[in-house]
């Protein structure tokens, strides 16, 4: 996935929040690497692989995507937060058996971000999300399109006191 692009928006809108919120000398990480946590455990609720004591099926693909792309924001905010946003490419890594053993190689990755923020460890991370949402059919434009949606509704939330 191309990623130039959408590291420039995320940092104008990290940039903005944290204008608006005025968070300019905080450190953001643990809160950001917490809510990357929190978003992963949403797009895992909306895709429901985990609930083996249930037969209700996942949500809509759009529904997930989104929920995917929050990751993304998230994902793209913590590399500039470690000064990783030079990077312009990032390939999906090796699949996990299935989609619950995959969710669970992006959480362990997700917490080593936070004892061992360097390249190697968020490019691991990084293609497993990346893998991740292949497994469930997203394509690249899919997830860049959505991005640039999300991104249009973050700021309009943020206007709106959100």
């Amino acid at each position: 996935m191309k990623l130039v692009r959408l590291f420039a928006m995320q940092k104008e809108l990290d940039m903005h929040i944290e204008t608006t919120h005025q968070l300019k000398e905080e450190n953001l990480i643990q809160r950001k690497v917490l809510a990357l946590l929190v978003e992963l455990g949403e797009f895992a609720n909306e895709t429901r692989c985990f609930k083996f004591w249930s037969v209700k099926g996942a949500s809509p693909k759009e529904t997930i995507l989104e929920e995917y792309v929050d990751g993304i924001h998230f994902l793209l905010s913590l590399g500039i937060e470690f000064s990783l946003h030079d990077m312009d490419v990032i390939t999906s890594s090796e699949r996990g058996e299935d989609v619950t053993e995959q969710f669970l190689k992006v959480y362990d990755g997700v917490l080593g971000l936070r004892t061992e923020p360097n390249r190697q460890s968020y490019v691991e991370v990084f293609g497993d999300y990346l893998a991740l949402g292949e497994m469930l059919g997203f394509t690249n434009e899919d997830v860049e399109d959505a991005y640039m949606s999300k991104n249009e509704v973050n700021y309009q939330r943020q206007k709106e006191g959100y």
